[in-house]
């Protein structure tokens, strides 16, 4: 199986952050004998996000992305990914239901904002995140599969051992052993 990673968000491309996200799911990948073929940074752009998820389909059996799925105007990632595939995005009220319920515990209000961390691409599976706010989903197309993991570290560490690394394993058709060594 052949992965790309694409981290997504602006204050990685300008250096503000350092991209910790794609290292460490490299590694994962690496571990589980998954070819990592490309990895790629893009900025907080609806047209480019979805100009790199098309070309991450073309050359990738799974394009795996970090980040750009908060509920701020720039996180436009689920928006990318219904252009890229051709989908259109579908609200799904158990997802909203699940966002409310995490504000409540933590004492916050939800806003309208949060609404859109509820849509995704037709088809997709959704799943929830039970250490942050934002879903996930995957998505299987004809050109491949495209994974979508939170930005915030913690969530996509969390998302990456106990659901993306077990279902990549599952759908691994030829699982081979990757070996590195460092001197």
């Amino acid at each position: 199986m052949r992965a790309e990673i694409i981290s997504i968000g602006t204050e990685l491309l300008l250096g503000e952050i350092t991209d910790t996200n794609a290292t460490y799911i490299a590694r994962a990948l690496r571990d589980i004998g998954i070819d990592i073929y490309f990895r790629t940074t893009v900025g907080d752009n609806l047209d480019r996000i979805a100009s790199a998820i098309r070309l991450g389909l073309e050359r990738a059996d799974v394009v795996i992305t970090s980040g750009g799925l908060g509920p701020t105007v720039d996180d436009v990632t689920r928006e990318a990914i219904a252009q890229a595939t051709g989908r259109p995005l579908e609200f799904h009220q158990e997802l909203l239901n699940q966002i409310a319920e995490r504000f409540r515990r933590f004492g916050s209000v939800l806003t309208e904002n949060n609404r859109q961390q509820a849509y995704a691409p037709a088809g997709a599976v959704t799943i929830e995140n039970p250490v942050g706010t934002a879903p996930i989903f995957i998505l299987e197309d004809q050109a491949g599969t495209v994974i979508v993991l939170p930005g915030v570290p913690r969530e996509m560490t969390y998302l990456m051992e106990h659901v993306v690394l077990p279902w990549l394993a599952a759908h691994n058709d030829s699982p081979s052993v990757i070996r590195a060594r460092v001197l």
